[in-house]
């Protein structure tokens, strides 16, 4: 008996067509299924179901293509902008007596002539493109992916049988070990956050990291994928989530726009959503999974492994020895940044997004943002997955399309630059805010912004109605006074106290800042009972003390109060960390006054 007909990896459509050729042998019907599955989702997710046999497929990007073979199993990692509706395609077909599938396939097979049976099924489209402001250490090596994808294929490909018809039931599901990066913290200790390590080691020097910011969604060197959905509930994908497609590839880079083809499916891909293959590849998704902050992580032990309070901090103490030191020694201000950066929305009461905190410095002019606000931008770019910026002047505000709007003559969602993935940080410059007039769209554009920053949400235009969609983005204000566009939950003047030069990190402290973060964030909080009364008497005691305190300024400071918990890796609110969450309020007034 010869080896297995195909793996999953490099012959994903053979996997398919076993699996089809199984179901029919059982009773699998396709003249009443609909295209219902067969068994392929279970058979892909059980050879993925070890994370080490994801990390064998190649992720599919603008470097990736040019290697990358047609009718593989690649990766895509996005997230979708735009739905576009459903196609109908010949998911099945008789050749003879045997029925055969075109499912995971963009031409359909059927032999000639017109007594062909032959079955119309369904499958939605999305189209996705690279997550808005990704960074690049959140992405693996391409070459490191090409040799480790072409080692195994060549591997494969000895192993595998030719035809279809030696097709058995022996599946080989082993999988090559990928080995994830081992625990971060068992490679940093307290007191080693920096390290005299060399250039060609360290996260970045003079202020500019070696890992910068990919370019936008809209650029020409990010690719776009257009993904076709199976068996998949409407409800289980929605705008603007951040995705990992795997799945079949289509694609030619060759292909001529406009091909003649018998054999071609007049059931593909309505004009109103036609993309030249050769530019938009096709991946027919297998299976998927939606990404969190951790899925961008090299390391998640902490995400996996009980870790002490110890630990937590032990990381925290260098992480905010780091920030303290970019913001020019201002240890209150880098105290008030990493509650900021910990900020999630976890809840929602009527119009009110229960966890957001909005930070806004003054006291920062063009000379001082020059300095500080670039150092902590760069900073910001190596320690989070997604980060974006936008210049708050009279001419961008003016000019830019800031809100998504439906552009009905093509059927498509022109993006804004709104429309970006949860969890993404916003830093809004308004030091270069000049004198001016706003026009209408510039006037439409600073309604869409606080609107964005008080509420969590995003007003999508579709010509006839206007929808506001929910969201989760951590905002950052620089501005030389308090902004009155941007109206932050938090306005703390910044005083730095002295230049310092920037430390070099390495790639091990950084990873565990990284996995710090994220995990911080995913914890949950609650208030014992035996704390609830003494918060509830602070608050009223508070309230009293200033007239002026508002619901919103109440429900801010039991937002910090979380932050700061979690910030120590502990879910439960203790009576120590309630007093600095007051005591920092206590610092932040005075600096107002």
């Amino acid at each position: 008996m010869g080896g297995p007909a195909y793996d999953c990896l490099t012959n994903p459509l053979g996997a398919v067509r076993f699996s089809f050729v199984n179901a029919l042998s059982s009773g699998y019907d396709p003249s009443s299924s609909v295209g219902k599955d067969w068994g392929v989702v279970d058979l892909f997710r059980h050879y993925f179901s070890d994370e080490s046999a994801i990390s064998q497929v190649p992720i599919l990007d603008s470097s990736s293509i040019k290697w990358i073979q047609p009718k593989t199993l690649v990766r895509f990692r996005g997230m979708i902008q735009d739905m576009l509706g459903n196609e109908f395609y010949a998911g099945a077909y008789k050749d003879g007596s045997t029925w055969k599938t075109n499912k995971y396939s963009d031409v359909s097979e059927s032999p000639e002539g017109s007594s062909s049976e032959m079955q119309v099924w369904e499958r939605r489209l999305l189209y996705c493109v690279p997550v808005p402001g990704q960074n690049q250490w959140t992405e693996c090596s391409s070459e490191e992916l090409k040799n480790r994808f072409l080692n195994l294929d060549g591997q494969n490909r000895e192993k595998r049988v030719r035809g279809d018809e030696e097709m058995t039931d022996s599946m080989d599901l082993n999988n090559a070990e990928a080995g994830l990066n081992g625990s971060p913290f068992k490679r940093m200790k307290a007191g080693e956050a920096t390290s005299s390590a060399s250039e060609s080691q360290v996260l970045g020097t003079n202020g500019v990291p070696l890992c910068s910011a990919i370019p936008p969604a809209t650029s020409t060197d990010s690719l776009p994928c257009l993904v076709k959905i199976y068996d998949s509930p409407e409800s289980e994908l929605k705008l603007n989530d951040v995705v990992e497609f795997v799945g079949v590839l289509t694609f030619d880079p060759n292909a001529m726009m406009d091909v003649d083809d018998e054999n071609s499916d007049d059931l593909s891909e309505a004009e109103s959503v036609q993309m030249p293959s050769g530019k938009v590849p096709r991946l027919h998704c297998l299976v998927h999974r939606k990404l969190e902050t951790q899925h961008f992580l090299h390391g998640s032990s902490l995400l996996t492994e009980p870790k002490s309070p110890q630990i937590f901090r032990e990381i925290r103490e260098s992480l905010m020895k780091y920030l303290t030191g970019l913001l020019g020694n201002d240890h209150i201000a880098a105290q008030f940044l990493l509650l900021h950066l910990l900020s999630k929305v976890h809840g929602r009461v009527d119009n009110v997004a229960v966890g957001k905190l909005s930070l806004n410095l003054i006291h920062l002019n063009k000379e001082s943002m020059s300095i500080f606000g670039t150092k902590l931008s760069y900073a910001l770019k190596s320690l989070l997955p997604f980060t974006q910026s936008i210049p708050l002047t009279i001419e961008y505000l003016n000019t830019a399309s800031l809100g998504p709007k439906k552009d009905y003559s093509i059927n498509r969602l022109v993006p804004g630059v709104l429309q970006i993935a949860d969890g993404t940080h916003l830093i809004l410059d308004e030091t270069e805010l000049q004198p001016g007039t706003l026009n209408s769209v510039g006037v439409e554009n600073a309604k869409l912004l606080k609107n964005l920053l008080e509420c969590q949400k995003v007003e999508y235009d579709f010509q006839y109605y206007k929808m506001e969609m929910a969201t989760d983005v951590q905002m950052l204000i620089f501005s030389e006074g308090k902004s009155n566009i941007m109206p932050a939950d938090l306005v703390l003047p910044f005083q730095p106290s002295q230049l310092n030069s920037l430390e070099v990190i390495t790639p091990e402290t950084a990873e565990a800042w990284r996995c710090y973060l994220a995990t911080c964030k995913s914890l949950s909080h609650s208030i014992g009972q035996d704390l609830q009364q003494v918060v509830e008497n602070d608050l009223v005691a508070a309230r009293q003390t200033d007239r002026s305190l508002g619901s919103q300024d109440l429900s801010r400071l039991l937002t910090m109060a979380r932050m700061m918990s979690v910030s120590y890796g502990e879910t439960t609110l203790s009576l120590e960390h309630w007093q600095m969450v007051l005591e920092l309020e206590r610092l932040r007034k005075e600096r107002l006054k």
